[in-house]
């Protein structure tokens, strides 16, 4: 089997290492369920080779992996995706983007420690999958948004709608982006910020 990794690290390009200015740097996770867009999303946003684990798809990993409404996917994530990108000339993002199969769900367990943030991507075809992975974030107290992937021919819900469906609390964030999209990405990862923004200012005022 191939691996899906994007290239072989050979040494640092200088592109590749952070900028001088830089004074701030945090973790900021990008999860969802199967197929919903994590590895897309890491790879559109980030500055630098973003690091993927993706592998081919099988015969035999679909009697093991739902893979109800994606049939086409041919590859899929089996470790984590990495990228980083940098909002402006102090604040650099390090961003994770974990598996979306349940049976990888174990490679989450220490993965939220030290994150800032995190962004669960939903698919609204398929918004079941996001349920238990919202689930495990509210557990694990990690502060989230919700990005709502466009994809052709996904029905669209009014936020609201959304948030009754996801049983969302009224100040989470809902946004709706296009994973592919570079400046769609960044918005979302700037919209999350602004809410942690916001939390942290909400807690310094108590």
């Amino acid at each position: 089997m191939d691996s899906g990794i994007s290239e072989t690290a050979t040494g640092p390009r200088s592109e590749d290492r952070l900028p001088s200015s830089a004074s701030s740097a945090v973790k900021v996770v990008i999860v969802g369920g199967f197929g919903v867009g994590k590895t897309t999303l890491v790879r559109s946003v980030s500055e630098i080779r973003p690091l993927t684990t993706e592998e081919t798809m099988t015969q035999a990993g679909e009697s093991v992996d739902d893979i109800a409404g994606v049939e086409r996917k041919n590859q899929t994530t089996v470790a984590m995706d990495f990228g980083r990108i940098s909002l402006n000339e102090e604040l650099v993002l390090y961003l994770f983007g974990t598996p979306g199969q349940q049976r990888f769900w174990f490679l989450w367990n220490g993965l939220f420690d030290g994150a800032l943030g995190a962004v669960v991507l939903v698919d609204t075809r398929r918004l079941e999958v996001s349920f238990d992975v919202i689930g495990r974030l509210e557990e694990s107290g990690v502060p989230f948004v919700v990005a709502v992937n466009s994809f052709p021919e996904a029905p669209d819900y009014p936020v609201e709608e959304l948030r009754g469906a996801l049983d969302l609390p009224e100040g989470v964030p809902i946004i709706t982006c296009d994973a592919r999209r570079r400046h769609s990405g960044q918005d979302v990862l700037l919209q999350l910020m602004h809410y942690l923004r916001s939390l942290a200012l909400t807690s310094e005022a108590k």
